[in-house]
């Protein structure tokens, strides 16, 4: 079946290519795109347990990391927004067992199937071109080495014990020993494919990576050719800005490859800009059982702004960062997915054996049952057996959702 023939019978409305923007095979209502996006996301249609975790860092293509830790730690909310309640150490013990996933600078700094070791090369060409970090070191060349032979000397290793990590002031006050670690995982000589108590651990990349992915052969073309392929199948169906945005591409790099992606060229209704879909997301009608779930504010399905406020009019802001007297939502506010739709959002907290929803905006009435069944959801995966609801931004809501609750 052709792409077009596939979306006719898929129910898109498709025309002459002739007479859509940049020779589109399909036209797509936001309502099919957001659904075709949430189903290539795993948020449509049943779990598919059996591949796991690692299933789902598979599809995702990057899990993004983060200090944060509130109900759990981001890396852990995303597979329990796509899977339901798995064990948390069933969890991390698929991320970092064996030779599984690496961490690397993808989005932001991300968790990326091992299989993707080759895609970034031309990453790790930047960085070596560019010749340092941000950080400075005093004796770049004597500290790489020093890291080099005690690693193959001994093993994998965090920065304290090769040495420690800070000079003793601020956070961001490395020390020589940690800036020359994190240069070499910057360019490929070093890798961390596990952590211990939330700290890097260090290997040779050589040692590390499995032998048929340890290499950089692939020139940047294909890398990046290969990268927004991948992207574009994450999402499903994408903008050239969204596209660029997941792996933290230029437009330009975009550009220059979108041709040989395989990815189709659409018109989203109301979207205003070219976009492309995945093809296999167009074969077949995205059906099934929507997740209600509670998100991280870090998951790849509302990571980027625009597009989160494009396909779901929904306005998405971490606010940890921010002042506390200038937050709206609160420190982690977790977005609500039911029916498809991003309908509240709560910025949670643990107390003893009791979550705590310390600040709740809901979309209206229809909104309060599916956020106490993510609440209370949320709180059993974390070991609780309470939630008390604290505010709430609208009133008869919030003694709706206090009896809901109880």
């Amino acid at each position: 079946m052709t792409t077009a023939a596939a979306a006719q019978g898929r129910g898109a409305r498709v025309r002459s290519r002739a007479d859509l923007p940049h020779r589109a095979e399909a036209e797509l209502s936001a309502d099919e795109a957001r659904r075709i996006a949430l189903r290539a996301q795993g948020l449509l249609g049943a779990p598919d347990r059996r591949a796991g975790v690692r299933g789902v860092l598979r599809r995702l293509g990057a899990v993004q990391l983060d200090t944060i830790s509130v109900l759990a730690r981001s890396h852990e909310l995303v597979p329990y927004a796509r899977l339901g309640a798995i064990g948390r150490d069933a969890v991390e013990s698929a991320y970092w067992s064996g030779d599984r996933a690496f961490e690397y600078w993808s989005h932001a700094a991300c968790l990326l199937p091992v299989e993707e070791w080759p895609l970034f090369a031309f990453r790790r060409r930047a960085f070596q071109a560019r010749g340092h970090r941000w950080h400075v070191m005093a004796d770049a060349e004597r500290s790489c080495a020093a890291v080099r032979d005690r690693l193959k000397a001994d093993g994998p290793l965090t920065a304290t014990e090769l040495g420690g990590a800070k000079n003793g002031g601020e956070w961001y006050d490395w020390s020589e020993t940690k800036i020359a670690v994190e240069w070499l995982l910057d360019t490929g000589e070093v890798v961390c494919t596990r952590r211990r108590g939330w700290k890097r651990v260090y290997d040779l990349a050589e040692r590390a990576v499995p032998d048929e992915l340890f290499h950089d052969d692939l020139d940047d073309a294909t890398c990046t050719r290969r990268l927004v392929a991948q992207a574009g199948a994450a999402m499903g169906v994408a903008t050239r800005a969204d596209l660029a945005d997941y792996h933290r591409l230029k437009g330009e790099q975009v550009d220059a490859v979108i041709a040989d992606t395989g990815l189709v060229p659409v018109e989203v209704a109301g979207w205003g800009k070219p976009a492309w879909a995945d093809p296999a997301a167009l074969a077949t009608e995205p059906r099934g059982r929507h997740r209600t779930t509670l998100l991280s504010p870090f998951d790849s399905l509302v990571w980027d702004r625009p597009r989160t406020e494009r396909m779901f009019g929904f306005t998405h802001r971490l606010e940890a960062y921010v002042p506390k007297e200038k937050r709206v939502h609160g420190y982690f506010a977790m977005p609500l997915l039911t029916g498809g739709r991003l309908a509240g959002r709560v910025d949670p907290a643990r107390d003893g054996r009791t979550l705590v929803a310390r600040q709740v905006s809901l979309a209206g009435p229809k909104a309060v049952e599916p956020m106490a069944r993510a609440l209370w959801e949320a709180a059993g995966w974390v070991g609780c057996d309470a939630v008390r609801i604290e505010r709430c931004d609208d009133a008869e809501l919030a003694a709706r959702l206090r009896a809901a609750v109880a």
